[in-house]
């Protein structure tokens, strides 16, 4: 049997607190299985413990309890089968365009003239031919994140881990960001692990939505499959009595926990 690209189990992620207010166990028990070439998102309130998820199988974190195995194996140290988009662009503002595209290459020794090559390759790719000298205060927010899609993209990972990688762009830029990721994660069918606030985002692009109860101690609550067909237009899948009727069922689920979150929050 093929092993999943990832499986988190059992997975309990405690942190010391500020002397004298005990441990904070932001995840316990969180258990969550990404076969290869799927698409899964994770949804769940602010502050429950997504972003922990992510960094545990990044292999950022280490977890107090659980294990990680990627393709079979367990993770140790680093994620190497992993390319990671974060919430914030990783561009290196001394740097044109083309540099930041291929900074990882040059890291692991693939010779420049290569590496520009392939790098050209992924601009035309990400819609950015013709942009390559620019620097990244020169590029608008919808630009630098194909540009970041285009760094991450280049280095041929077998896993995207995504951490809210639209949330900072106006709805028409997200959306437009949205189908340029369904185009490129179609040509080679990466397994993702995307994370977001966006319950619509989440249903417009994902295979299988996995959401997760309110902090502390988070752990999944429910999975559903989206069985929209493919492929898919963001906007358009969002009027469809299907995509409707799976957002209702979600929402029945994380109604209650973003309540309870947005509850902690105010009594915080």
């Amino acid at each position: 049997m093929t092993s999943p690209a990832l499986v988190l189990s059992d997975i309990t992620c405690t942190f010391a607190s500020r002397a004298g207010a005990g441990d904070y166990t932001a995840v316990r028990g969180a258990s969550l299985t990404v076969a290869r070439g799927e698409f899964v998102s994770v949804v769940g309130p602010t502050g429950c413990g997504k972003s922990t998820l992510l960094n545990v199988a990044a292999g950022l974190i280490n977890p107090t309890a659980g294990e990680v195995s990627v393709f079979g194996e367990p993770l140790k140290g680093i994620n190497r089968h992993a390319g990671y988009l974060f919430q914030s662009d990783a561009l290196l503002p001394w740097m044109n365009a083309l540099d930041n595209v291929i900074v990882g290459l040059i890291f692991r020794g693939i010779k420049r003239s290569d590496a520009l090559e392939r790098g050209q390759e992924w601009l035309s790719r990400v819609g950015l031919s013709g942009h390559g000298h620019k620097y990244p205060h020169q590029l608008s927010g919808g630009m630098k994140k194909r540009l970041s899609l285009a760094q991450v993209l280049i280095n041929d990972p077998d896993i995207l881990l995504m951490d809210e990688p639209f949330s900072a762009l106006d709805i028409q830029t997200r959306q437009l960001m949205e189908n340029e990721l369904l185009d490129l994660w179609s040509a080679d069918k990466k397994s993702v692990l995307f994370i977001t606030h966006d319950l619509e985002e989440a249903i417009s692009l994902s295979d299988r939505v996995v959401v997760l109860s309110a902090g502390p101690e988070t752990r999944p609550i429910g999975e559903f499959a989206i069985d929209l067909p493919r492929p898919r237009d963001v906007a358009e899948v969002r009027m469809t009595p299907g995509f409707l009727e799976l957002h209702k069922q979600i929402w029945d689920k994380l109604k209650a926990e973003v309540q309870k979150g947005y509850r902690q929050g105010m009594a915080a």
